[in-house]
């Protein structure tokens, strides 16, 4: 792996780069462009430039540069911070023989960048080296470290002479190199070591290009690998020395059969240590990969067409082979993926996904903190439901062979399931809505294996669990439960298509607390009435929390009544405290199979309905008129026919 690259391959096909140079007044940012432009030395400089295009063939990459001049002047300041947020990279100028210019750096520029958000590398440049005193020289490393340590922004310095003519060319190189070819997504300078992410997709590609899969790339696979990225191959004399570096430096980095993981990382670390960090980001881009370290998005497959009641599922190809991959990095068998087993499924990937919300407290756990083969599974289809393009992109990641289309089915839409009576989905996404201090919490925590909670702890944000729930002979359904917040009611019952993800609703009450039941029952009354207005009805289910207590006096007699009159099942009591749910998840995954059950109705959607069936009917009976007047038109007109031929 000796380089040499492409333009096309090393920068990631960027159409150009737009670099703008800013900095105190009288600092030679405008002789710097002239100079840099025609290599002369202007006489005479305008007080501000006209965008200003670097010839191609000045740098090996031969992207376009074009570079901005700026006032500093207050009047302009406007246009100055313009041109700072379309920036692809800064250059900021002081003059060296000026230390005020220097200080201005740290204590009004750097920070006024930050203070603008402009995310993108810095460039410090020192203008008119031939205007300092050579008496008292000044170490450009001295006084720039204690700068670059508080802004790690900067990626280089340099100092130059445009009268001199002196590092010219190299201000523009690096400032484009630092755009083609940035150090930060690859390096972490402080602890120079390679950044995680740009480890985690060089093991993917040492694993894509280790066919053999023995752990090592033999000559034949590095010599693949070369010719895959830099179109050309590596001679034997050239293999060799590639080794001989590795293990003179690092003596596990090549064995009996090539170069190992090891040796590979320690290449690209070498590559960027010695500034040619153009031949790792060749390696990444040629697999794939944009500058954050992610597939780029023309690796993947096209967002899914669906309408707002269709959900996303795993097809069960997928689930073939994350059963495999499951068993492949179940290391010691015991049939849980422990934590150090899990990240090594995911080092492949940018990151592990299910340390985020709302994956990583959304599952049981065995007793020692593993994750079993349902557990796994169950986050893959909380994952696909949330986020279906982000469960295909971890898919190419962790090596599923096949297009990762073929990994995630469409479901049909709901309002069908509700005519045909039945449902082909094997994911119910339930809402679970109730009173603060109602007890979803708890019932969420028991459905995952989690202990009761002895302390009230508020839920200020969606939260959710997600488990398989065993059915009628022997099959298994994955069950969704997303706690919504009292707060979060609102945004629900505001916006049209919020119910469209729902299969089912919970509504939860302190059944010892008759204002947590009238709180419940507005909320089922709200969503029963949204689902009415927007067509997304769906089958609600009322539960008796804290059974275990005695209920308020006419808790009986005021649930049921809702019930009926509602026109749904009767309330299920429950006591989370004493884990007794009477089979409430099974209840609400055969509400999800029945979609055309236990919907209830308002007072107003009565009504509708009514008037519905009275327009209905005297529609009919209108038709039926007309079709009898038609016909009685008809035979006088034969009658009138005979009688006028028969006289």
């Amino acid at each position: 792996m000796v380089g040499g690259a492409s333009a096309s391959g090393a920068t990631g096909n960027v159409a150009g780069v737009r670099i703008v140079v800013t900095g105190d007044a009288k600092t030679g940012k405008s002789s710097l462009i002239v100079t840099a432009a025609t290599e002369n030395y202007p006489n005479n400089v305008p007080p501000l430039l006209p965008p200003t295009r670097l010839p191609e063939d000045v740098y090996p990459d031969h992207v376009p540069v074009t570079v901005i001049d700026t006032s500093s002047s207050p009047e302009n300041r406007g246009r100055l911070v313009e041109e700072l947020m379309r920036a692809d990279a800064v250059v900021l100028t002081y003059a060296c023989d000026r230390l005020e210019t220097l200080d201005r750096l740290s204590t009004f520029w750097l920070p006024e960048l930050r203070r603008l958000e402009v995310k993108v590398p810095v460039i410090v440049v020192g203008c008119m080296l031939d205007k300092r005193d050579d008496q008292h020289p000044v170490s450009l490393e001295q006084v720039m470290s204690p700068i670059m340590q508080q802004f790690r922004e900067i990626e280089t310095c340099i100092e130059c002479s445009a009268l001199n003519h002196i590092q010219i060319p190299e201000v523009f190189y690096y400032a484009q190199k630092a755009v083609l070819h940035p150090t930060a997504p690859l390096f972490d300078q402080e602890q120079q070591v390679l950044r995680p992410r740009c480890v985690r997709a060089l093991k993917r590609i040492f694993i894509l290009c280790d066919h053999d899969r023995d752990g090592a790339l033999c000559d034949a696979e590095l010599n693949d690998f070369q010719v895959k990225c830099f179109n050309a191959p590596l001679q034997p004399s050239e293999i060799v020395g590639v080794k001989r570096v590795v293990q003179e430096k690092l003596r596990e980095g090549v064995d009996d059969r090539g170069l190992t993981l090891t040796g590979f990382l320690f290449l690209h670390a070498l590559f960027i240590e010695k500034g040619r960090l153009e031949t790792t980001w060749t390696v990444l881009r040629k697999f794939g990969y944009n500058n954050e370290i992610r597939l780029h998005d023309d690796q993947l497959p096209p967002p899914i067409k669906r309408y707002p009641d269709q959900s996303t599922e795993l097809t069960n190809d997928a689930v073939e082979f994350l059963r495999r991959i499951f068993a492949t990095f179940d290391v010691d068998g015991d049939g849980a993926l422990r934590s150090s087993e899990l990240e090594d499924l995911f080092s492949t990937a940018p990151e592990n996904p299910w340390n985020e919300v709302p994956y990583e407290d959304a599952v049981e756990k065995t007793a020692l903190g593993g994750l079993s083969l349902d557990g796994f599974l169950s986050l893959w289809s909380l994952m696909t439901l949330l986020d279906p393009i982000r469960t295909m992109e971890t898919l190419i990641y962790i090596g599923y062979g096949g297009d990762p289309s073929t990994a995630i089915r469409v479901t049909r839409r709901r309002r069908l399931d509700r005519r045909k009576q039945q449902t082909d989905r094997t994911v119910y996404h339930c809402f679970v809505f109730g009173a603060k201090e109602a007890g979803k919490s708890a019932i969420l925590n028991s459905f995952i294996g989690r202990l009761f909670p002895e302390e009230y702890v508020p839920t200020t944000n969606d939260r959710y669990a997600v488990n398989s729930v065993d059915q009628h002979g022997g099959a298994k359904k994955t069950l969704v439960l997303r706690e919504i917040p009292e707060a979060g009611v609102k945004k629900i019952i505001s916006s049209r298509d919020a119910l469209a993800a729902c299969d089912v609703a919970v509504f939860v009450h302190d059944s010892s607390c008759q204002a947590s039941w009238q709180k419940a029952t507005e909320m089922l009354v709200d969503v029963a009435s949204q689902g009415e207005t927007t067509g997304y009805e769906v089958p609600c289910l009322i539960v008796g929390n804290k059974d275990d207590l005695d209920p308020y006096l006419t808790e009986i007699q005021d649930s049921t009544r809702v019930s009926q009159d509602m026109g749904i099942e009767t309330p299920i009591p429950v006591s989370a405290k004493l884990g007794d749910f009477s089979n409430l998840f099974q209840r609400i995954v055969n509400a999800a199979e029945h979609p055309h059950l236990s919907i209830p109705e308002t007072a107003a959607g009565k009504s509708r309905k009514q008037y519905h069936k009275l327009v209905n009917r005297s529609l009919v009976f209108v038709s039926v008129g007309a079709a009898v007047a038609i016909v009685g038109l008809a035979a006088y007109r034969v009658y009138a026919a005979r009688k006028n031929a028969s006289s």
